[in-house]
């Protein structure tokens, strides 16, 4: 069993309901009622998405660096 890391950013839409994202996996996105709640279920979506990848014996990519940036506008 291996573990990975992955970032995940959480943005809450106008809707009030929260969207997680998994840049590094493209197409890998879950959604929830609360931040906790889209936590919880973006890291099922990645399981599923890497256990997929391995599966069909796809590249899985693995995230090297992230970092938060601060631009002035």
């Amino acid at each position: 069993m291996k573990v990975f890391n992955y970032t995940v950013v959480i943005e809450k839409d106008e809707d009030g309901n929260f969207l997680a994202i998994c840049p590094a996996l493209q197409g890998c996105y879950s959604e929830g009622s609360t931040k906790q709640e889209a936590l919880e279920m973006i890291k099922d979506a990645i399981k599923l998405h890497i256990e997929d990848r391995l599966a069909n014996n796809e590249l899985l990519y693995e995230e090297v660096f992230s970092n938060k940036v601060e631009v002035i506008v």
